[in-house]
């Protein structure tokens, strides 16, 4: 741990379905201890083996609503036609903030620019890349299970996603997983050293006088 107090970092991980960020959240968090998973609030049902507060806080639609209204969300996002919604609960990520833990969080662009909106100075956004397009309709076709029309429209999805790659601070291309993982903790590492998030620097350097 730094000898200096610093304010946590919210590390956002975007990437079109395939390109591995899954993997690369899965590895920094079990080589980060600072670095934990942000649990989003869901309006949908629990999956086997789902526990409430670790996976997710799942909520009704009203609670959910309620939330939303009251500003108690970071973000939020309605999908599959409006039929589940997902979002970032206020209260919990800025307990961690202020206590010097980062978070991670797997958002889409647009979340990300709400997150950003919501807590400037606080989002530390990383796009993830394939190497290229052929390489990431393998990897979708490997997983199995999906027809080639579900495929053909993940690989459009993908298209859309990428191209929002430029709003982000860095982007890494996942080739190699150990180079990306490596490539995602640098920036990291250099965000939790950078000066104004060193909100103990003050009082650390007051020491040196005399």
């Amino acid at each position: 741990m730094s000898a200096i107090a610093r304010r946590g970092i919210c590390l956002v991980l975007s990437a079109p379905s395939g390109a591995g960020k899954t993997a690369i959240s899965e590895a920094l968090l079990a080589s980060e201890p600072r670095l934990r998973r942000s649990v989003s609030v869901t309006t949908r049902a629990p999956r086997p083996g789902e526990v409430n507060g670790t996976h997710y806080h799942f909520l009704t639609p009203e609670a959910f609503g309620q939330a939303e209204r009251e500003g108690q969300l970071l973000e939020w996002a309605r999908v599959l036609q409006g039929t589940h919604a997902y979002g970032t609960p206020r209260q919990p990520v800025e307990e961690a903030l202020a206590a010097g833990d980062d978070l991670i969080f797997d958002i889409d662009w647009q979340g990300y620019h709400a997150l950003r909106d919501k807590l400037p100075g606080d989002v530390l956004g990383v796009f993830i890349l394939p190497p290229d397009l052929a390489t990431l309709e393998a990897r979708l076709k490997g997983r199995g299970g999906d027809s080639a029309v579900e495929i053909a429209r993940r690989m459009a999805t993908a298209r859309d996603e990428i191209s929002h790659w430029h709003e982000f601070d860095h982007v890494v291309v996942n080739d190699q997983l150990q180079d990306a993982v490596d490539a995602v903790r640098a920036a990291l590492h250099a965000a939790r050293s950078a000066t104004a998030r060193l909100v103990g620097a003050p009082r650390f350097v007051s020491g040196f006088d005399g």
